[in-house]
């Protein structure tokens, strides 16, 4: 959810730096909403012969999970075919592997999905995107000069219920989603409304426009938007337009419901509280602290069929699509667009690279596509709670991940 800081020491190309750094949480491994852990009646992962076919792969995401991870599911589609692997364990003291059809929490990949269905709308013209927001938001009394393109974009400079800094550095903070006071809480059902009016109780960062900060409160307002245009809760838009019409039916859009539906890993949050470190199994918990911004489950599988539908031109029309992936000239090294995050990873590594990662309290989540969409690596990552740089080692999964993938492991 928060965007990290971007310098990461590895060797390698500048450019591909770029396609690695953009963790959006600082706590992507730490926590997540994860629901009733999986038990011994899951299903076992399906087998597969993709270690053997991509020992690379097999041995670069058994490196991640040795680094301090509990486990890991990769797909990778490319001209190669496709790739499914998984490594580490389902659940902390059992054998078992993550199933590579696990379902996971996506975090912050929410938000593409919720950029594409208000595109779709201004498609349509039933929204204006360079409208004022308050149009179709008048119950929220926002500053008439935040548009529908700064919610998306990233640049309203509206306050982040998380938690933000104000100009002068003064922290303030949000909703709890952090320690012992967030464990306490994580069942706890918020209304998406009462989420933005802790936004904005606070003042803007910034002159709407005029800078770029990654704010969760933009895409809860986005949803409402979504919902007061079409008269349809969000989750039943998102069914209708994109999980219904690609077949996603590994995806769902929780709303305040604990636990994951199907087969899934368990996710674990790390975190000291007296002097002493706790590890707690988060895998359930009520997504609706993040609400719209990061709250949707899915699988690598249906992460792959979105993203490559997107880039396909299935789900936007051309130009549509052509202003989800113009970056906004502040949002530096992340290039971040309209939900979507546009980096150059060199002319060894595929050129441009399109992607929007995510992670939840427990889980993080990966998500890289070409501009075609015929090349693309969806991951699931779930923390052990261990004491380490979540923030830190999630780059580095990036890292290496983009590297073996869209690299053919170049130095």
């Amino acid at each position: 959810m928060d965007q990290t800081s971007h310098k990461n020491h590895l060797s390698m190309p500048r450019a591909l730096r770029r396609a690695g750094v953009a963790a959006l949480a600082v706590t992507m491994l730490a926590g997540a909403t994860a629901p009733a852990g999986a038990t011994s009646a899951d299903p076992a992962p399906p087998e597969t012969a993709a270690s053997q076919d991509r020992p690379e792969l097999q041995r670069a995401i058994q490196d991640i999970v040795d680094s301090g991870s509990a486990g890991m599911q990769l797909r990778v589609h490319d001209e190669r075919g496709e790739w499914v692997g998984s490594a580490g364990v389902r659940r902390l003291g059992q054998a078992g592997k993550p199933p590579t059809n696990g379902r996971f929490r996506i975090g912050s990949n929410t938000k593409t999905f919720i950029a594409t269905v208000v595109l779709q709308l201004v498609a349509e013209g039933k929204i204006g995107l360079d409208r004022p927001a308050a149009d179709f938001l008048p119950r929220h009394d926002l500053d008439p000069r935040i548009t529908v393109r700064m919610l998306l974009q990233q640049t309203s400079g509206l306050f982040d219920f998380t938690g933000d800094r104000h100009p002068d550095g003064t922290y303030v903070p949000g909703i709890p989603w952090q320690g012992q006071e967030w464990v306490d809480q994580r069942f706890h059902s918020y209304r998406p409304d009462e989420l933005v009016r802790r936004a904005l109780a606070e003042p803007l960062k910034f002159e709407p426009g005029t800078d770029w900060s990654y704010s969760n409160t933009n895409y809860v307002l986005a949803a409402l938007l979504i919902e007061n245009v079409t008269g349809r809760p969000y989750a039943e838009e998102m069914r209708r337009r994109i999980l219904r019409p690609l077949g996603l039916r590994g995806t769902v859009v929780p709303g305040t419901r604990t636990g994951i539906p199907g087969p899934h890993a368990h996710g674990y949050y790390g975190y000291e509280d007296a002097g002493r470190w706790k590890v707690v199994d988060v895998t359930r918990q009520n997504p609706s602290w993040i609400s719209a911004a990061g709250d949707m489950i899915s699988t690598t599988e249906d992460l792959h069929t979105f993203l490559s539908a997107l880039q396909g031109g299935r789900l936007l029309p051309p130009r549509l699509l052509a202003e989800m992936r113009t970056p906004h000239p502040k949002s530096g090294e992340l290039g971040y667009g309209l939900g979507l995050m546009v980096q150059d990873a060199g002319p060894h590594c595929g050129g441009t690279l399109l992607t929007h990662n995510g992670g939840v309290k427990g889980y993080g989540a990966l998500m890289y596509s070409t501009p075609d969409g015929k090349k693309t690596l969806t991951a699931s990552l779930t923390g052990k709670g261990a004491r380490i740089d979540e923030a830190k080692e999630f780059r580095k999964v990036q890292q290496r991940l983009v590297k073996e993938v869209f690299c053919a492991g170049q130095d």
